[in-house]
């Protein structure tokens, strides 16, 4: 595919630059779900980590790459700096997938020349030029990124592009790194390279950015108008900072804006041919999972995936949707994924049925995870009469998707009102199995449970963030609680639901606690490696 394609590239990074952000951490099994979800939707290319950073992350690529990354699947791309041992390691990764891809990236702009590289511009290109050519040695897919592009001298990134093209490189990558650009800036900096790039026709423009201004979005359909035909972005806009372009609003805005879009891509506008290869009924369930694992909520009003996306309170906004939908909406809610919410299960419906269900939500889990959910699910039905698809999903995704099973909650107990000091009792179990119990104030029934149990666990650490959300509405409904903490400069988060908010917090707190003891566990397992060596 060259730069003048009539359609545009996905590449999704969720697992690479969306994780890194604090609190995002994920593990391996949650990459690979992630991942498996991303190859539903159609994504083209998943960066599926830096394979260089950790022997996690090496792990994560190359179990990516060996699962999800079939010949009829997406190409498997591991992020390396302009290093040979980087590249070297992200070949090893990304070797088992049927179509892989290295993304090499030094810096260009002066600033960064001066005070991060101390390097000239000479060196600069030399670099490229020669570990493009080394990258080139282990695939024939190989993406270039002249870091901080934004903020480049223009003049200076030509040269940079061309010898990179010239040593290899297939596609090249205009990161905006701090999101400093407005859409006219960025749209012309594309066309620039286009007009002044003498090879730019044997590699596909590409374009990366961040949010800080709220203009990420904006400035990748200025590029796409400019000839740009990858787009680099993350589910609901997670990543570093204010985060990436978001994957949702880049697919439905070429969807929704089909017609204003084709004639840049060399199409007639009444054309009915996709932009883009994203099945968009996938968005929606793609969104939460996200959302669910990392432990990033989505804000009511965000676009396309918010809750409020497609609700409407104003009667006069009410009224006309009534009347015609195209009133008020310029995108049907199936689109995406999202259903009505219809009841659909209770608590005599047999496993053939919730599979079945489970099934026609998207849902493909093996035979022990089916257990565990249903088990689950017959627990919640005997206390909630009535069975959404949402509430399906927070139950599928709760008991399926969890953190390391370290400590075990066995018992949550509180005792509050208006004159009285809230006061919690828990009991849990130990990694060894020992069992534990204890108790404490707090200011309230959540605090006194979280003090408790930090009484049994005994790892430091401190609360930063305690959000609940209702699944659906009724006072019978699931409550989801997501937490954060902080232990020293890494963030941890957890989540759970359950029809009793006081539980749900407990768990969630109990599953954070879990990553971050499995975090310290696996430091002193490197510690005690190195000092070995």
């Amino acid at each position: 595919m060259n730069q003048n394609s009539e359609r545009v590239i996905i590449f999704d990074t969720t697992l690479r630059d969306g994780e890194q952000c604090p609190g995002a951490t994920l593990n391996i099994d949650e990459k690979l779900a992630i991942a498996k979800q991303l190859a539903r939707l159609g994504v083209d290319i998943i960066e599926a980590g830096f394979a260089f950073a950790s022997p996690g992350d090496f792990e994560a690529v190359s179990r990516i790459a060996r699962t999800v990354g079939k010949a009829d699947g997406p190409t498997i791309c591991s992020l390396a700096r302009a290093r040979k041992d980087d590249i070297k390691v992200a070949a090893d990764a990304i070797a088992p997938a049927a179509k892989g891809r290295i993304h090499t990236f030094i810096a260009t702009s002066d600033i960064h020349l001066q005070y991060k590289l101390r390097k000239s511009r000479e060196e600069v290109i030399a670099t490229a030029e020669e570990m493009v050519a080394y990258a080139k040695s282990f695939t024939d897919d190989v993406e270039f990124s002249p870091e901080d592009a934004g903020r480049s001298d223009p003049e200076f990134l030509y040269q940079v592009l061309e010898k990179a093209i010239a040593a290899g490189a297939t596609t090249v990558n205009i990161p905006d790194t701090v999101g400093y650009t407005t859409p006219s800036e960025f749209g012309a900096l594309i066309k620039g390279i286009k007009d002044n790039v003498p090879n730019i026709d044997q590699a596909i423009i590409s374009v990366h950015g961040h949010n800080d201004l709220g203009l990420a979005v904006a400035n990748f359909l200025e590029a796409v108008k400019n000839g740009a035909r990858q787009l680099e972005c993350t589910i609901n806009g997670i990543g570093e900072r204010a985060g990436n372009a978001a994957l949702e609003e880049l697919v439905m805005g070429l969807y929704v804006r089909k017609q204003y879009f084709n004639p840049f891509l060399g199409r007639a506008p009444e054309s009915e041919e996709p932009l883009t290869n994203i099945d968009t009924r996938q968005i929606y369930k793609t969104s939460r999972l996200v959302s669910n694992l990392t432990g990033m909520l989505v804000q009511p009003n965000k676009a396309i995936v918010g809750t409020n996306a497609f609700a409407h309170e104003s009667g006069i906004h009410q009224d006309g949707v009534l009347k015609n939908k195209l009133t008020y909406e310029i995108m049907d809610a199936q689109s995406i994924g999202l259903t009505d919410n219809q009841i659909v299960l209770g608590k005599h419906s047999g496993r053939n049925a919730f599979r079945t269900r489970l099934g026609e939500l998207g849902y493909d889990l093996t035979d022990n995870e089916l257990n565990k959910a249903f088990i689950r699910f017959k627990d919640v039905a005997d206390k909630k009469k009535e069975i959404s698809d949402w509430d399906l999903e927070a139950i599928v995704n709760d008991e399926i998707q969890q953190a390391p099973d370290l400590f075990r909650l066995d018992l949550v107990q509180v005792s509050c009102g208006c004159n009285s000091k809230p006061t919690a009792t828990v009991s849990l179990y130990t990694p060894e199995g020992e069992e534990l119990t204890d108790a404490a104030i707090g200011t309230g029934p959540v605090d006194a449970v979280y003090e408790a149990i930090n009484r049994v666990v005994n790892v430091p650490n401190k609360l930063i963030e305690f959000s609940v959300q209702s699944v659906t509405a009724g006072i019978d409904a699931i409550g989801e609680v997501t937490i954060r903490l902080k232990h020293e400069d890494r963030v941890f988060s957890g989540r759970s639901a359950n029809t009793d908010i006081i539980v749900a917090s407990a768990q969630a707190y109990v599953n954070a606690l879990n990553r971050l003891y499995s975090y310290l566990v696996n430091q002193q397992k490197q510690e005690k490696v190195t000092l070995r060596a």
